[in-house]
């Protein structure tokens, strides 16, 4: 029984506002989420541009903190301001849409994560932006901190929108064979949804990470729009294989990883000569095929087990034409005829996705029901996750 007993009430059939900054950090996403209904819906949507908090949070988030700046502090301002740019999207939303802060149940807020250590000892995560400063700007109670009690249960912490997948797409109508999602954020992560099975879900490796940070580098752009510049260029097949040699490719769940792992520091060590003799339009075209080839293989035991398995991409990547169609090739070649959608399938918008998760969770802890999934992350039982601010 939730020890939240009024909000509890109004949780059941109420609105929340889920809010997420991924590994790409390419911007903060807010949805509001209404489950009043079986069918939970979005019912607004808001971005807002991180501009050069960005790029001091990926500082941080690589331990390059500015010389001039001790690092507990350079963590405390960028906790206080990222907090601050969440409440601003927030209020962006409510003014927008002409909803009432009085109408949203709570807050599901994500923050940024700057670290993530599963496999350390003892492990730990780390995510920023300051909950209290959330709570006392918008006015509404905050949920927050949703990875480290998973973690003190001994699982990954990661990934959390498994869960949320199943709540908010269960199964179509007569769809009785595989249900794969597939989270296309910095990190690509998969949910498997089959009958009569536990859930099953694990970080796949890189989906738009390694391709924002090269074009950063390149071409001083956040990401590559479309996938036009990766468009342009020509996967380099030798290259490629290369990479597909990470061992995280062939690690054993539970898993999940982040921007620690699969960095321009990663591509420089394995890439090596590549990247002074290639085209830089080839090296994203490259990178774009490492992320759709891991994934599609991280899917084969489901695709070739099932009768008609439903793949389902979801996160900004979706809207990435370029990725989507080498996903869609190197699923083809794997199980020939599977269906490729994206989540507008179910009426969420793929950006929204994972925003409206983290919607999904705070409702979960108001409810006082678990939001974790032991087999997806390891954990040692199903937790609720979470902490409370109230407004």
């Amino acid at each position: 029984m939730s020890p939240f007993s009024d909000l509890a009430a109004r949780a059941e059939k109420g609105v929340f506002i889920g809010v997420m900054s991924g590994t790409s950090m390419d911007g903060i996403d807010a949805c509001a989420v209404d489950f009043s209904s079986q069918q939970a819906r979005v019912i607004a949507h808001q971005t807002l541009d991180l501009g050069g908090l960005a790029n001091d949070m990926r500082a941080l988030a690589l331990g390059k903190t500015p010389e001039h700046i001790d690092a507990i502090d350079f963590l405390g301002q960028l906790d206080a301001q990222m907090a601050e740019r969440v409440g601003e999207c927030v209020l962006a939303l409510l003014s927008e849409h002409r909803i009432q802060a009085s109408d949203i149940v709570a807050i599901g807020s994500h923050g940024q994560t700057v670290r993530h250590r599963p496999a350390s000892t003892p492990s730990f995560t780390l995510q920023i932006g300051d909950p209290n400063v959330i709570a006392e700007r918008t006015g509404i109670n905050v949920i927050a901190d949703f990875r480290r009690r998973d973690m003190a249960a001994g699982g990954q912490g990661a990934p959390l929108v498994p869960p949320a997948h199943r709540a908010l797409f269960g199964a179509k109508e007569g769809q009785d064979s595989a249900l794969i999602t597939v989270n296309l954020g910095g990190i690509g992560n998969i949910a498997v949804m089959t009958p009569d099975t536990p859930l099953f879900g694990f970080d796949t490796g890189p989906a738009n990470t390694l391709m924002d940070a090269w074009i950063k580098l390149q071409l001083g752009l956040d990401y590559d729009e479309n996938g036009q510049w990766a468009a342009s260029g020509k996967p380099n097949e030798d290259l490629l294989q290369h990479l597909l040699k990470e061992p995280f490719f062939r690690q054993a769940t539970p898993k999940s990883t982040g921007i620690e792992l699969f960095n321009l520091d990663w591509l420089r060590s394995r890439a090596g000569h590549w990247l002074d003799t290639l085209p830089t339009e080839d090296v994203q075209a490259t990178l774009a095929a490492l992320s759709a080839q891991s994934i599609a293989e991280s899917l084969r035991p489901w695709l070739m087990a099932s009768a008609d398995p439903l793949v389902v991409l979801a996160g900004g990547g979706a809207r990435n034409r370029f990725l989507t169609s080498l996903i869609q090739d190197s699923v083809q070649n794997i199980r020939a005829g599977t269906r490729v959608e994206t989540s507008d399938l179910f009426g969420i918008d793929p950006q929204c996705v994972e925003c409206a998760a983290f919607a999904w969770l705070a409702r979960q802890f108001l409810l006082g029901e678990a939001g974790n999934a032991p087999s997806v992350t390891g954990a040692e039982g199903w937790r609720i996750l979470g902490g409370f601010f109230p407004a």
